[in-house]
């Protein structure tokens, strides 16, 4: 029988090479004067920030630049970003880079409309008020938070991610360039490229999957898994960086409407305790959690090993799981993620307070297979 579903999508994206031109035309159409511009300091030192800000200034929109978010934006980054937006009166946001700051720019939004501390939001869907505009451009291959209804903060005094699923954060525009992601370095490719690909594959045996979803899921894990490595080897591969663009945009597309799982649960831990980063701490988690959910889910993640490219039709669900399994463990080294936690300096004696917290997590009621404290600590142990 078909669901009654919601599906939430930003009311228009740009995408492929040259979208960042397309976007100047529509920002001459948008009723908009001034900008909260909200960026890393790495994009403003090589350039690509003041390459989007002359696509802005070319539309006689003023930008107040914001560059101060974190690998993983914290309260503190969200509260100084609205400060700026406040004090020079900006009536919308553009946000350029990868998750950081497009979360960054969907919290500072969200604060400007609704008020308050950004953790009175951490749930599902709890503010009352649209955020201000948002015009999202993205620079990697990775979160997708440009097309979700998405957004993680860290606490820094709790070391906790806070996980919200709003639908009103939903960007107004978004953009996915690929030209805008050559030349990024290749750890960084891997990491979010993973990242895509956790989502991808967590989105597709969450409980909330559904045909729509599935469908999007299992061709963005066909994509990643083409052209997530020749886009680490060569940073300037157009092709497998519009690969990878496309790839990462259908997954969050899926996930943001369907759910994720465990692999989120547990990674948004490893972040806030150790603020890793999180495309890496999801390579290392996924073959490990989806292990664990083969009883629950093995006919999927057979499914998941074909759109890889792996020969399973002679195979039962369970060798063709564990053949998904193989397959993720072979691309994550191809592409240089490290084998486990220990290299990125994890502590056993912390396991305890991150099990509990990563049950608590907002992505822990999509996994497909219900998980316990033990079988939590249990594969971070197996991820070590």
């Amino acid at each position: 029988m078909l669901q009654n579903r919601r599906i939430y999508l930003p009311p228009l994206s740009l995408i492929g090479p040259d979208a960042l031109d397309d976007l100047g035309e529509e920002l001459k159409t948008l009723p908009y004067k001034k900008a909260l511009f909200v960026t890393d300091k790495v994009l403003v030192q090589i350039g690509v920030a003041q390459t989007v800000l002359d696509v802005v200034k070319s539309a006689n929109i003023e930008a107040v630049v914001f560059d101060d978010v974190h690998p993983n934006p914290t309260v503190k980054n969200v509260n100084d970003g609205l400060e700026l937006l406040k004090e020079n009166n900006c009536d919308f946001i553009i946000t350029l880079g990868g998750g950081s700051p497009q979360d960054c720019g969907k919290a500072i939004g969200i604060l400007a409309t609704n008020g308050g501390d950004i953790g009175d939001y951490e749930g599902i869907h709890l503010s009352k008020h649209a955020s201000l505009p948002i015009i999202a451009i993205n620079t990697t291959a990775g979160t997708a938070s440009e097309v979700t209804i998405n957004y993680v903060i860290t606490d820094e005094e709790r070391h906790i991610k806070m996980v919200m699923v709003d639908k009103n954060c939903l960007v107004q525009i978004a953009v996915n360039d690929p030209k805008l992601m050559l030349g990024k370095p290749p750890a960084l490719t891997a990491a979010t490229g993973m990242d895509a690909l956790t989502h991808a594959i967590e989105t597709y045996v969450t409980k909330g999957a559904f045909g729509w979803s599935d469908a999007l899921a299992l061709e963005a894990i066909k994509l990643i898994s083409q052209s997530l490595e020749k886009a680490v080897v060569d940073g300037q591969d157009l092709e497998a960086r519009s690969k990878m663009a496309w790839g990462q945009f259908i997954a969050g597309q899926a996930f943001s409407n369907a759910g994720l799982g465990y692999v989120h649960s547990m990674a948004h831990q490893l972040g806030g305790m150790y603020d890793l980063p999180h495309g890496v701490a999801n390579a290392i988690l996924l073959p490990h959690v989806e292990q664990f959910n083969i009883p629950a889910c093995a006919h999927k993640l057979k499914k998941v090993a074909r759109a890889m490219g792996v020969g399973v039709l002679e195979m039962s669900d369970t060798q063709g799981a564990n053949a998904a399994i193989e397959a993720i463990k072979a691309l994550s080294k191809s592409v240089g993620i490290p084998s486990g936690l220990r290299e990125l300096g994890v502590k056993e004696e912390d396991f305890e307070e991150m099990a509990k917290n990563a049950l608590a997590d907002v992505c822990t009621g999509g996994n497909p297979r219900e998980v316990t404290l033990e079988d939590t600590i249990a594969i971070y142990k197996a991820a070590m």
